[in-house]
């Protein structure tokens, strides 16, 4: 047991091993005590007086416990743009963006990872130098809904005879000691023992996949990582989908959709953000939250939410909802049919809203498995109705962007129009990320035409 030989150790080693791991990272890290007290914290209930520890033992025993993870080992793509929440300080026609990132580390686990950059009047995009110290931020639990509690419960078959009454004596708004309350005065009424522990399992699921992330004001964006955290999404955060979404009084908040991937099934979950520096995360509900590719649009069309969807995993759908949160109903929008997309289509993010009408950056999956992206224009008002659709690819991978990981792809997960041009960042064959550009009027004109 590595606390056991940590106690053994004598006071005088403790401090010399102490002092000599200090010196070897403390250039990479911010705060190395820090680092150390939340490890010591994460294993702290398997020592006995633990408070009879010295400060130096408990933070060896903290170092013993934690490692670094090469958070881009293996990939930085798959990116999204939206404008920055402070545009203050540009010249005229600049604009300020934040960028987020598939990172794949060791093991493939997928994060979430940001750049920050300006486009400049010429259309030019310049993306900041990245922070050299990132980090996970500070995970806190979230405060429950017992609407939503009892509906995702219902979906996973969970809602009976033990979880009912435990959902019963909870405020409409709850915290995770409640429910831990709630299911320990509960359990002591319960007679099937095994159906009692699959449904506390699912509670437990269910909560523990529901939190908040607070990450330091004076960070870098760069430095701030999504990391995996739930249950739901333990062996990676895929291809956040980030949206500016206005209300309809105004005000602003960000959102993104992301896949999270378990190891055994995918599910979409949802980010939300006012400033970049706090971040709730969330599970989605209803029967078309499933499979990748959900992207909301930036406001609400007809007085709901509505998103994009390839639940059928093959083709393009619209969908609304009276919540964010759970997605029901859903209309077909475009089936594969040119060449370059008979294997299957999907969105590259949330659409833009132009004059012309709502354009939506596509791709599509041809012979050789190459992905091309595409684009369609819906109608402003009735986004089920597509005005016009791209029988050409407007990108498809060079010969410098063929060979990586998974070869023969250009993907991205969101766009932005500047001026009179639209900023496609996007990612190829899973090793790296590039920023293209080209007219909006160009575009929409063949649409249109």
């Amino acid at each position: 047991m590595i606390i056991g030989r940590v106690l053994d150790l004598a006071e005088s080693e403790v401090a010399d091993i102490l002092a000599a791991t200090h010196r070897a990272f403390v250039s990479r890290h911010d705060s190395m005590t820090e680092v150390f007290h939340r490890s010591f914290q994460h294993v702290v209930e398997h020592i006995d007086f633990p408070e009879d520890l010295s400060l130096d033992r408990r933070m060896l025993i903290g170092a013993y416990f934690t490692h670094e993870y090469s958070i881009e080992a293996a990939a930085l793509n798959n990116p999204s743009i939206v404008p920055a929440p402070d545009q203050s300080g540009l010249d005229a026609g600049e604009l300020r963006f934040i960028m987020s990132l598939r990172a794949i580390g060791e093991g493939h686990i997928s994060c979430i990872e940001f750049r920050s950059g300006i486009i400049g009047r010429d259309g030019e995009p310049r993306v900041d130098d990245p922070g050299p110290q990132p980090g996970t931020g500070r995970r806190t639990p979230s405060l429950y809904e017992r609407g939503f509690f009892t509906s995702r419960l219902m979906e996973l078959g969970a809602l009976n005879d033990i979880s009912g009454p435990i959902l019963d004596s909870l405020e409409d708004q709850f915290t995770i000691e409640q429910v831990e309350a709630a299911i320990l005065q509960q359990d002591r009424r319960v007679a099937d023992r095994s159906i009692a522990f699959e449904t506390i399992r699912a509670i437990h699921w269910l909560a523990s996949s529901n939190y908040a992330l607070e990450f330091d004001p004076a960070s870098r964006l760069s430095e701030r990582v999504i990391f995996p955290a739930g249950p739901t999404e333990s062996q990676g955060m895929e291809d956040a989908r980030f949206v500016r979404f206005t209300e309809d009084d105004g005000s602003v908040r960000y959102f993104a959709t992301y896949t999270a991937f378990d190891g055994f099934q995918i599910l979409p979950q949802l980010i939300e953000t006012a400033d970049f520096v706090s971040f709730r995360i969330r599970t989605l509900g209803g029967i078309r939250a499933i499979n990748k590719g959900i992207a909301l649009f930036p406001r609400k069309v007809g007085g709901r939410f509505a998103a994009l969807s390839r639940y059928d995993n093959e083709s393009n759908y619209v969908m609304f909802s009276d919540t964010v949160r759970f997605w029901n109903d859903a209309e077909r929008l475009q089936v594969p049919k040119s060449p370059w997309e008979l294997v299957q289509i999907g969105n590259c993010g949330s659409p833009l809203e132009t004059d012309a009408g709502w354009l939506v950056i596509t791709h599509g999956v041809g012979p050789m498995r190459q992905y091309s992206l595409g684009a369609i224009l819906l109608d402003l008002d009735d986004p089920r109705r597509v005005i016009g659709h791209l029988d050409e690819p407007i990108l498809v991978p060079d010969e410098e962007e063929r060979d990586g990981y998974v070869p023969n792809v250009v993907y991205s997960c969101g766009s932005l129009v500047h001026g009179d041009l639209l900023v496609l960042p996007y990612g190829f064959s899973d090793q790296a990320t590039r920023i293209a550009t080209l007219p909006i009027d160009d575009l929409l004109g063949r649409l249109t035409g």
